[in-house]
């Protein structure tokens, strides 16, 4: 095993995002290596957030955690679940935010990984997204996902997610198969698709990517705790599972996201923002190191991007001391001693 994945992509890979490779599969490419992504994901929730003051200033803070990868998430939107039309809106980073963070987050020293996002309006979830017309809806996001791969090769970015957690058209092979190759006509990088973790099993075109992605959102116990043996024996058959599953895919792991709230009961619920009105800086931190000391050194596992860095000033929904965010919380501390210590 430790052979086969030693020849497997990582999270690197010589020449990405330096233009086009019209037509080269996996196999084909430059090998990608097996470092290990230590990722911090700062989203965008207005078209000028990337533009804001404050982005100098939080990719600095990213980078003191001892993260070497940041990711930049542009989002586009659908009205309805059965739409076959993909819109901006003023929710939508613009290009030259995007480009301009891109090479900001370059000259801190950060890798960067643009995973563009397709939401919905409100709180309905994208994997609810079942399109009426599928054909038209498959050509609207080759037009969106290719914008995007042109943007992360004029930008040198290092690495591209085609999809995030899109679980209704995630099932459409062929589709999805032709997508990725319409992709790497405009962009060499190494290539993931974000699948939630309830999706990632039913993915049948992980061999057309580079790497297997997840965002891993796993509940890790029933009730909230930050005693580190019940979440070390949580997390044991997940590791198993996922060690297996990437020896079969010949393919390493990289959680695109991870993340938890500093709330009462983020243990039981990663993937809620709203799980307590209690804070639980403990709790977070206590899953920070758990997810860090189950996975770190394993050869499979390519690496961590955590959902997310600080909201923009004046833009979150959520208070800061509850939200995803570590910073300034013993999170970040686990973060600087795991990564920068």
């Amino acid at each position: 095993m430790a052979a086969v994945l030693l020849a497997v992509s990582g999270c690197v890979s010589t020449g990405a995002g330096r233009g086009p490779a019209h037509g080269s599969t996996p196999a084909s490419r430059p090998e990608a290596g097996t470092s290990t992504m230590r990722g911090m994901t700062l989203p965008s929730w207005y078209r000028t957030d990337y533009d804001s003051p404050a982005a100098p200033r939080y990719l600095r803070g990213i980078r003191a955690t001892g993260a070497r990868w940041v990711t930049f998430t542009p989002t586009w939107y659908q009205k309805r679940v059965t739409d076959s039309a993909l819109h901006t809106t003023d929710e939508t980073a613009g290009d030259a935010s995007l480009r301009s963070i891109v090479k900001r987050a370059h000259a801190a020293g950060l890798k960067v990984m643009i995973k563009p996002h397709v939401d919905l309006p409100g709180d309905l979830d994208r994997a609810g997204i079942r399109p009426r017309d599928r054909t038209a809806w498959f050509a609207a996001y080759r037009r969106f996902i290719t914008h995007y791969a042109d943007i992360a090769a004029d930008t040198g970015a290092e690495q591209l997610a085609v999809g995030t957690e899109l679980a209704g058209v995630s099932g459409d092979t062929t589709a999805w198969t032709e997508v990725i190759k319409e992709v790497r006509g405009h962009y060499d990088g190494p290539l993931t698709y974000a699948a939630n973790y309830d999706e990632y099993r039913h993915i049948h075109f992980w061999k057309a990517l580079d790497l297997i992605g997840i965002d891993a959102y796993w509940p890790l116990a029933e009730k909230p705790t930050t005693d580190p043996a019940i979440l070390d024996r949580a997390w044991s058959p997940i590791r198993q599972q996922l060690a297996a599953y990437s020896a079969q895919q010949h393919r390493r792991i990289l959680f695109t996201e991870a993340g938890y709230v500093s709330q009462r009961g983020t243990t039981t619920a990663p993937y809620s923002w709203t799980v307590s009105a209690l804070r639980a800086d403990a709790e977070q931190a206590a899953a920070y190191r758990a997810l860090l000391d189950s996975f770190e050194g394993r050869r499979w596992w390519a690496g961590v991007c955590w959902w997310m860095w600080d909201d923009w000033p004046d833009s979150g929904e959520t208070p800061a001391r509850l939200a995803y965010s570590p910073h300034g919380k013993p999170a970040e501390e686990v973060l600087r001693r795991k990564w920068a210590g």
